[in-house]
């Protein structure tokens, strides 16, 4: 098993700023990925960033392509979603994904199989 914790979520002006955090403890493993994706009010939940906890590489949408960076700390299993610019269509339910090895297949959301329990992130106009 393993355990997601989000955090950093809250209200922010549009061109704001956030970072969220998501913390992993359990059974993790090297080769995992980890997924953020989002989920606004009335709409199917949207990839939005992943990164190879081995590699550090990334994979973006192109609608957070040059606004968003997914960064690690292997040392304390925390992934970071810095969040940059953000836009009113940014708001949304943000959720930390692991369980799958990094793959092509990173930005499916049925490939994971353990997820946080959400942060929200509101963004005004």
């Amino acid at each position: 098993q393993v355990q997601l914790v989000e955090s950093g979520g809250r209200l922010v002006q549009a061109g704001g700023s956030l970072r969220l955090s998501c913390a992993a403890s359990g059974r993790t493993f090297s080769t995992y990925a980890m997924g953020w994706f989002r989920q606004a009010p009335g709409k199917e939940r949207e990839f939005v960033a992943a990164i190879s906890w081995s590699s550090g590489s990334t994979y973006y949408a192109d609608s957070v392509k040059g606004r968003f960076t997914l960064s690690r700390d292997n040392a304390k299993n925390t992934a970071y979603l810095q969040m940059n610019n953000l836009k009113p269509e940014d708001t949304a339910v943000y959720y930390c994904s692991t369980g799958v090895d990094f793959g092509p297949w990173a930005d499916d959301d049925k490939m994971y199989p353990y997820w946080g329990q959400g942060t929200q992130v509101t963004v005004s106009s």
